[in-house]
């Protein structure tokens, strides 16, 4: 598993791990007679607080749904407007998280991105792989049964070559094969404006998840937003299935 920075423990209120679905970018626009991709430009700025805020609290990983794999189903102006933004914020803002010691990596298909834009994901991960202040992990073109469907196909592939035994399938060898599998699973889910659900994102990786919702469109959140989510986070018991007067025992099975 992968070594986070020496304070992001989750302990003391801070979590190891943040996910967050950015939603609103669309909503904050047309609040403002704008274009929709106006608000997704805003919410790009968003991303750059968050990204500030996890390296001030300490946050070892930080992971983003940028564009799910339904969103390649939105009207076509806008779909080619979010790759060029894509493709913008590649080409400028690598540089900068590999100098404050991001390490930037993207899960999801890759397979429907323009050859422009893979190699520049391909290079931003290659330069920043070693860095290790945060993980930034962004989902692009990402669906969460996707993801387990194929640690699914992987496994089957294993035990077609003869390399695994049916039996030897279990939820670790599952979970070793979905995206993310070398971080510690999120701590805590943040979703922005208004909706209640997390729609295919990290399925796997939610399962003992703290969520918390606002009503906030993803362009208005700021690190006071952020901190109230973590103000929340610290006021809760996390029992991972335990009762309050087990927590302070050992756990079979290192279960923390």
């Amino acid at each position: 598993m992968a070594n986070l920075p020496a304070d992001a423990s989750g302990d003391g209120g801070v979590p190891r791990h943040v996910a967050i679905i950015m939603d609103g970018n669309g909503r904050w626009a047309q609040q403002r007679h704008r274009p929709r991709l106006v608000g997704h430009r805003a919410g790009a700025r968003a991303v750059k607080r968050s990204v500030e805020f996890c390296l001030e609290r300490g946050i070892g990983a930080l992971t983003l749904f940028a564009f799910s794999s339904e969103n390649w189903n939105r009207p076509a102006d806008e779909v080619g407007g979010l790759m060029k933004l894509f493709l913008g914020a590649l080409e400028r803002e690598v540089e900068e998280l590999h100098r404050l010691g991001a390490r930037l990596r993207f899960i999801g298909e890759r397979s429907r991105f323009d050859g422009a834009i893979l190699a520049h994901m391909q290079a931003a991960e290659t330069l920043t792989a070693a860095n290790t202040r945060l993980h930034l992990n962004v989902a692009a073109s990402y669906g969460g049964r996707q993801d387990i469907a194929a640690a699914a196909r992987a496994l089957a592939e294993e035990v077609a070559a003869g390399r695994l035994r049916p039996e030897q399938i279990d939820e670790a060898a599952l979970g070793a094969r979905v995206a993310l599998a070398d971080l510690p699973a999120p701590d805590l889910f943040i979703r922005t404006g208004g909706e209640l659900r997390i729609s295919n994102f990290l399925l796997w990786q939610l399962a003992y998840t703290e969520l918390w919702f606002t009503d906030a469109l993803w362009p208005d959140v700021d690190a006071t937003l952020l901190q109230a989510a973590l103000d929340d986070y610290a006021l809760r018991e996390r029992r991972f299935g335990l009762t309050s007067a087990q927590l302070g025992q050992p756990v079979p099975g290192g279960t923390t």
